[in-house]
């Protein structure tokens, strides 16, 4: 019984602090066998939260967890979720929405043990439009029915299932940079005179610090009528420099392309076009009209639906739009002339942008993957899954995405397992670096970065971790001056200027390598510098190789 109950008191606090809306409405009663049902009321929850007065019902549940805990709860039952009505109604209207929601209902029933999709969904709008706002007892009190019956057996099963995701996930993390260290640590040949080949980076350029060029940023809307989209973008350009020495190269400049993710747009990775202007390197940041920050605000605020899955397709069309629009431009446009090299074209993107470089780095949909993985897989921890099944509702046909312009490319937390697999990511033969954050919850590391690169090819390629990064680690802060949406603290993570620095540091050494094809530039690319630029607690390690055997021994271990 001791066993019992301790799983018990975690099973239900973990629940709470979960999953928000399981609980019921006027009782929340699970059944837990062989022990039978236990229940719950709504007003000693109520009375907790607004006094934090433990009643006799719920003491029996409180003194099975810590005061810590404790507190999490209350804080939790306290807490008004600032959404409007319409937001709620978008977003569990909209396909993902409906699909997640299904899925909830599965564990949170209704009082005759019917699936809670509808009373859940209900229960929320309601809850979104009482003038307290969005609690959890609001949402409590909203439920249609009396009783709120918790699947406890299969939360408990969730929860397990999930914690041992997590401490996968760590282990890998724990793996890679251990071997980081490993391999940043020179090992000297026998009888040698000389041992120690380590480099003194402190002594080497600075690539955290901006280059020798000036830089001028221009505008343009760029219509592309074929596929009725405009496609603003700002275009980064070098100025040229007296000098024509190896570090101050005259134009043409190599021209590189960023790619947002969704609800992101050109100002989100500003800084790092900035500083890559600074090193001679033309910065093409577009937006993609059909998932950036406009067209995502439009969606929450009802004025749009949701997002398309044509998007998987239009996006990379986007970026050979542009690059079209530019060579034409180059031509005829006197501020443009003679100022880019479409020889040496590179691609950077983040999150859905990421998966954007990679199709145009050679990998294409793979509608059996897809198939395979979205029938199976969907009850797993792989939030990115959600939106990579959105593409099955496209036609299944071979989309030419690949643009052979682009020499390499630099994905930032893409999603990539199931929209590509194993056989498309092994097509890409340009140089690639993926970043991966270890508490990235919307593209985990494991299945959407680390995976898919055993799967690469290309003997150019490097894995980058910055532990503890969240998805959001990398993007600029939203400002008045610009318009990124602000992300809720809680998803951002410890503060992000070594990773800014990191991603600054990173590209200037890729593309040097790769577009300027500069060799001195590699000896950035090896664990050792990883080591060098390191701060915790965003610590940073890079590899160069890792094999599916290792990975697969990792996981097994």
């Amino acid at each position: 019984m001791k066993t019992f109950f301790r799983y018990l008191s975690l099973g239900i606090l973990s629940t709470l602090l979960t999953a928000t809306p399981g609980l019921g409405a006027e009782r929340i009663n699970f059944f837990y066998p062989p022990y039978g049902e236990f229940s719950l009321s709504v007003d000693a929850l109520e009375i907790f939260a607004k006094e934090g007065t433990i009643t006799d019902e719920l003491a029996f549940y409180a003194s099975r967890a810590n005061p810590q805990q404790l507190a999490q709860l209350r804080e939790l039952l306290q807490q008004q979720f600032n959404v409007t009505p319409t937001l709620v109604s978008q977003v569990t209207y909209s396909p993902i929405g409906e699909d997640l929601i299904q899925r909830l209902g599965g564990l949170i029933r209704t009082e005759s043990r019917q699936n809670g999709f509808y009373a859940l969904r209900s229960a929320l709008i309601l809850a979104a439009a009482n003038p307290e706002g969005l609690t959890v007892v609001n949402f409590l009190r909203q439920f249609p029915s009396p009783t709120l019956r918790l699947n406890f057996t299969e939360g408990l099963k969730l929860v397990d299932d999930l914690s041992q995701v997590l401490q996968k996930r760590d282990e890998v993390v724990a793996w890679i940079q251990q071997k980081a260290i490993a391999r940043a640590t020179p090992i000297a040949p026998l009888n040698a005179a000389v041992t120690n080949p380590t480099i003194d980076f402190a002594q080497q350029p600075d690539l955290t610090s901006p280059g020798a060029f000036t830089w001028r940023r221009k505008e343009f809307i760029l219509l592309d009528q074929s596929r009725d989209r405009i496609i603003p973008t700002h275009l980064y350009l070098p100025a040229a420099t007296p000098s024509t020495s190896p570090e101050n190269p005259s134009p043409p400049f190599p021209l590189i392309v960023i790619s947002h993710g969704v609800a992101s747009d050109r100002s989100s990775f500003a800084y790092l076009a900035e500083h890559l202007a600074s090193y001679g390197f033309a910065v093409a940041v577009l937006e993609h009209p059909g998932s950036n920050a406009e067209r995502v605000e439009r969606y929450l605020t009802g004025l749009a639906g949701p997002l398309e899955a044509k998007e998987f397709v239009n996006r990379p069309l986007d970026i050979k739009f542009l690059l079209d629009q530019l060579e034409i431009m180059e031509k005829f446009n006197p501020a443009l002339q003679g100022k880019l090299n479409f020889e040496q074209v590179g691609a950077i993107g983040h999150s859905f942008g990421g998966y954007t470089v990679l199709s145009l780095a050679g990998a294409k949909i793979n509608f059996e993957q897809l198939q395979q993985d979205c029938n199976s897989n969907m009850s797993s921890f792989n939030l990115s899954l959600f939106l990579q099944c959105q593409v099955t509702e496209l036609e299944a046909k071979d989309y030419q995405l690949q643009d052979e312009r682009i020499k390499a490319v630099l994905a930032i937390n893409p999603l990539s397992s199931s929209i590509f697999g194993k056989s498309e990511v092994s097509q890409i033969q340009v140089p690639v670096m993926l970043v991966a954050n270890s508490q990235d919850i919307a593209t985990p590391i494991v299945s959407e970065q680390v995976r898919p690169f055993t799967w690469l090819t290309t003997p150019n390629k490097y894995l980058v971790l910055i532990e503890n990064g969240t998805h959001f680690s990398v993007l600029t802060e939203a400002t008045s001056g610009n318009d990124v949406l602000p992300i809720p603290s809680a998803l951002l993570g410890p503060n992000r200027a070594p990773a800014y620095a990191y991603l600054k540091a990173l590209n200037v050494a890729f593309w040097e390598t790769h577009l300027f094809n500069r060799p001195e530039y590699a000896s950035y690319l090896q664990p050792s510098y990883a080591q060098y630029l390191s701060q915790d607690p965003l610590n940073l390690s890079l590899l160069k190789s890792l094999s599916a055997e290792q990975l697969n021994q990792t996981l097994r271990n």
